[in-house]
């Protein structure tokens, strides 16, 4: 199972674009997912539209109990392949600025708790965190939580400040907390080709963030408003302009996938490295999560 965050400091950039996109390319290529709203504005669930649950994230992060998580988690309107763990506006109540770790650890758990639930459902390839845009709680949860961290940003001076912060906060969870979490890159939304600033924007962004910076970005149309609003996935929308998009969030989500599995297999020689100094060759090889994707 496949954990990536998707974050920003920085407020409407288009961290729910990316997840719902991303949602929608991982249907395509018929890989169940999981979408997890962490943000208190819920959008994310409104576009999913799945029917009402009497529990939802609020409930897990305080209680991440087996039946719980369960119960928290809705099939979406986009079909049987994706479903999400629905989000409230209570989870705002609970984003404390410095929470403790054992409060951190609790998202984490809840999602072991799916991972062995696997064993005898059918189990999720990909779960994707839809962050708040701030450093609370939340975020940090997920961070905690999560194997992979992909920071949205657009090409605009404040956003681009604001993926700085986000990556130097995964680079600090990854040093001090969660060692498997490894940043998987920085999506560029909301482009507009012939703007010169966005231009300017996207060097500054390469400049600093070198190969992180995905290859494709992905273009301002306004079909994601429209697909988004009609609660329907963007390759399901059938204009010109959502095709447009659908592509550029198939190379995006090809990527990630390449990437993250690439980081678990070097984290996963390095666990083995440790255990063979020890005299333990039980450990096991990380896989290729494109070939489950695929497969």
């Amino acid at each position: 199972m496949q954990t990536v965050a998707v974050l920003s400091l920085k407020g409407g950039v288009g961290k729910t674009t990316v997840v719902l996109g991303l949602a929608s390319a991982a249907l395509r290529r018929g890989a169940r997912t999981l979408v997890v709203d962490l943000d208190p504005q819920c959008n994310a669930t409104s576009s999913l539209d799945p029917p009402d649950t009497s529990t939802t994230l609020a409930d897990v992060l305080e209680s991440p109990r087996p039946a719980v998580v369960r119960e928290a988690i809705a099939p979406s309107s986009w079909g049987p392949e994706v479903d999400v763990l629905v989000g409230s506006e209570e989870v705002e109540a609970l984003n404390d600025p410095d929470p403790d770790n054992r409060r951190l650890g609790k998202l984490g758990r809840a999602l072991a708790e799916l991972a062995r639930l696997a064993e005898t459902e059918l189990p999720y390839q990909l779960v994707l965190l839809d962050c708040p845009p701030s450093l609370g709680r939340l975020t940090r949860s997920a961070l905690f939580a999560a194997n992979g961290a992909l920071v949205v940003t657009e090409p605009t001076l404040y956003a681009v400040s604001g993926a700085q912060r986000a990556m130097e906060a995964v680079e600090q969870t990854r040093r001090e907390h969660n060692p498997e979490l490894s940043p998987l890159g920085v999506v560029v939304n909301r482009v507009r080709a012939r703007s010169y600033e966005h231009q300017f924007r996207i060097a500054e962004l390469r400049e600093h963030f070198g190969s992180l910076i995905m290859p494709v970005a992905l273009p301002d149309r306004l079909a994601v408003q429209q697909a988004q609003g009609a609660c329907k996935p963007i390759h399901d929308w059938g204009t010109p302009g959502s095709r447009e998009v659908a592509l550029a969030f198939n190379l995006v989500l090809a990527r990630t996938l390449r990437t993250a599995s690439t980081a678990r297999g070097r984290h996963q020689a390095l666990t083995d490295d440790d255990i063979e100094d020890d005299g333990d060759n039980t450990g096991e090889d990380g896989g290729e999560l494109d070939e489950a994707v695929n497969g």
